[in-house]
């Protein structure tokens, strides 16, 4: 517990970057019209592309006897695939709503 409140105590900018960005998020997003969410999510999935590098890269560079690292890893990629491809899909659904019908 005491590893946890030094580091919090040493990356507290860190800290309150992190939680005025979560404040700034919600306000640009609830500002968004509704007609924009759409394709405003499917491109902010279509970005967990960069996650699924990431967690690769982290993967490769992690010791092959550490575990937990290993299972995070390929927890992100999983999940950052599953983002990728529900991105893409809810884009393809929308793109369909605005096809003539014939």
């Amino acid at each position: 517990m005491s590893e946890i409140i030094n580091f919090l105590g040493s990356n507290i900018q860190m800290l309150y970057i992190v939680i005025l960005s979560i404040f700034v998020g919600v306000e640009v997003i609830g500002k968004v019209p509704a007609v924009l969410h759409t394709p405003l999510m499917s491109g902010a999935n279509a970005i967990h592309g960069v996650v699924i590098i990431g967690a690769i890269i982290v993967m490769l560079n992690t010791d092959s006897s550490n575990i937990l690292a290993l299972s995070l890893g390929f927890v992100a990629v999983v999940l950052g695939t599953l983002n990728v491809v529900g991105g893409f899909v809810v884009t393809d659904r929308m793109l369909e709503m605005f096809k003539k019908k014939k």
